[in-house]
């Protein structure tokens, strides 16, 4: 069983930048497909990026498509989402979640199919 700790979060203006960063332990991170979803206030939880186990298929929301950069290092169990050209709307509590799969080439944007999952960090977005 994968324990996932999500951290990065933060403050940041409108138009600004930064990285949230996702770290696991308890099981090797690259026997799982990796996502981060996000849940703003008042609302449902919802898919924001995946990466694939072998981190060279990934899939994004409609809404963060060429502002948002998902990666991963296996080496270090660490999962990263670059946030770039950030908006208000992208104000929300994001977390990161784990999904076993065998498939190197699979991603998900489901979230009932991922298993595990972090506490969340909180991204405000000011103007």
């Amino acid at each position: 069983q994968v324990q996932l700790v999500e951290s990065g979060g933060g403050l940041v203006q409108a138009g600004g930048s930064l990285r949230l960063s996702c770290d696991a332990s308890g099981s090797t991170l690259r026997t799982y497909v990796m996502g981060w979803f996000r849940q703003p206030p008042g609302k449902e939880r919802e898919f924001v990026a995946a990466i694939a186990r072998s981190g060279v298929f990934t899939r994004y929301a409609d809404s963060v498509k060429g502002r948002f950069t998902i990666s991963r290092d296996n080496a270090k169990n660490t999962v990263y989402l670059q946030m770039n050209s950030v908006i208000r709307e992208d104000s929300a509590t994001y977390y990161c979640a784990a999904d076993p799969r065998t498939s190197l080439a699979t991603t998900s944007a489901t979230i009932h199919e991922y298993d595990y999952w972090g506490q969340g960090t909180q991204v405000t977005v000011s103007s």
